[in-house]
């Protein structure tokens, strides 16, 4: 006989494992964005390749890399969704993957060359991609039809938690990096990693352990059902890709833009580029309560607000961002005006508004609209998106026209304290209105995609 529980039982109130689950959550999410938020700062002005400031990464080079991450970051959980459903079970891949990704935070705290950024990054690919799928299906196993119901408050919570741990890391590591220096400011990261591994160790009793079943997979995937069913989600993540291909630029062009174009003075103070990107998560704390308990029964009063059309809307809701950030962008370029980097504010409002109506939204549906034995696998098939939606903007950085690339001298200081002439590559204009036009056509058809879908709830069976 099992020690741990293997089904939920039959109860209105909220699971007992939730509160580590999100504990565990809160931690490891700081431990992620603290990391990511300053890996392209990291890359074009610490990296050790050879002496000088000529030899750092350039601003596209550097974009193309985060974004190859950020792709092998999301397309790993498929790999952990396997190892989960059919091997270990989710509380053993949890648990052993997040070893790994301890490593990896600490072999880009030790090693500041390509050698250390190769390994690190490596390292938190599988470790971070691979409990991905694993933790958001984990909290949906502690519930059963009867708290079932729950189930959306505990998603907003769980996002919730994400955002609290993002927007204390990227307002706290982008100081560390520029006022002690990588080591630090990747370290801190990496310890907070170790502690999210033990508050989830320490909810081992109370978790639900949907045990792995080989056998179940093989034949609820040769169900026409569950294929059906599984084919009807694919054009729904292959959209919303390129949503992702816009969001996570926040890391990467939008702090080119705002580290070599705009007045960094905003709110009374001196901001450092890299922490504009905690508006995200702090906006979160204000926009998710709103939409909940406001904008989405106010919006139920007129029309039946659905998960697909929450994310049709959100689409089309994403398309402004990126004409503000393209707007600021021709201002700068005609040397005539010094925008704040507060400009960037609206678009970041814009943008996680979009992401509520979308990501939240679609981590219900993954795991509502996934036959049972098939969630983590199904949580992994929604995570592609965002691997393809980094991926494709790696290769378009690679591709795009020279239209969209300033290419022109700059005076950097190299680490003797000598001002320098070197070649410089920033983003133009034409760039970030490329993404709002192809924002606004995927959204345009993905109202096809929404018009025929229908949906078919799944969870599990209660114990008595």
């Amino acid at each position: 006989m099992s020690e741990y529980l293997t089904s939920p039982r039959a109860s209105k109130n909220m699971p007992k494992g939730i509160p580590y689950i999100i504990g565990n959550e809160l931690a490891e999410r700081f431990s992620f964005y603290g990391m990511k938020c300053i890996l392209f700062m990291f890359m074009t002005e610490y990296l050790i390749i050879a002496n000088g400031p000529e030899d750092h990464m350039s601003d596209p080079d550097a974009t193309f890399w985060t974004h190859i991450f950020g792709s092998a970051v999301y397309f790993t959980p498929i790999l952990g969704a396997i190892l989960a459903d059919v091997f270990l079970g989710k509380y053993k891949t949890i648990l052993l993957l997040s070893i790994v990704y301890c490593l990896g935070h600490f072999a880009l705290a030790i090693n500041e060359t390509p050698t250390g950024l190769i390994i690190g990054l490596s390292l938190i690919s599988i470790g971070a991609g691979g409990i991905k799928p694993c933790v958001s299906a984990h909290v949906g196993d502690q519930f059963s039809k009867s708290n079932g119901h729950l189930l959306e408050k505990v998603f907003g919570w769980f996002y919730l938690s994400i955002n609290i741990g993002a927007a204390i890391s990227m307002l706290l590591t982008p100081f560390l990096l520029e006022e002690y220096g990588p080591k630090l400011a990747f370290g801190i990261p990496g310890i907070l990693m170790l502690a999210a591994t033990i508050v989830f160790w320490m909810g081992r009793h109370v978790f639900i352990h949907i045990p792995p079943s080989k056998k179940e997979i093989l034949n609820e995937l040769t169900k026409k059902d569950n294929l059906q069913n599984i084919l009807k989600l694919l054009p729904i993540y292959m959209f919303i890709a390129i949503f992702w291909s816009l969001f996570d630029q926040t890391a990467t062009t939008w702090i080119s833009q705002s580290e070599y174009y705009l007045n960094k003075n905003w709110l009374g103070r001196e901001w450092i580029t890299t922490q504009m990107q905690a508006m995200n998560p702090i906006l979160i704390f204000i926009l998710v309560p709103l939409c909940t308990y406001w904008l989405y029964p106010l919006m139920n009063k007129y029309f039946n607000l659905t998960p697909i059309k929450k994310i049709s809307i959100g689409l089309f809701i994403a398309v402004p961002s990126f004409l503000i950030v393209g707007y600021i962008q021709t201002l700068a370029e005609t040397g005539n005006y010094n925008p704040s980097i507060g400009w960037q504010f609206p678009a970041y409002i814009i943008l996680t508004t979009a992401e509520i109506f979308i990501s939240i939204t679609c981590l219900e549906l993954s795991y509502t609209q996934a036959p049972n034995s098939l969630k983590s696998i199904i949580m992994g098939l929604f995570l592609l998106s965002m691997s393809f939606g980094n991926l494709f903007t790696a290769i378009f950085v690679k591709i795009m026209p020279s239209s969209f690339v300033f290419i022109g001298p700059e005076l950097k200081e190299t680490s003797e304290g000598i001002s320098k002439l070197v070649q410089v590559k920033h983003f133009t204009s034409s760039y970030f209105y490329f993404y709002a036009w192809l924002m606004l056509s995927t959204a345009i058809l993905f109202l096809f995609i929404a018009k025929k879908y229908k949906s078919r709830t799944y969870l599990h069976k209660e114990s008595i």
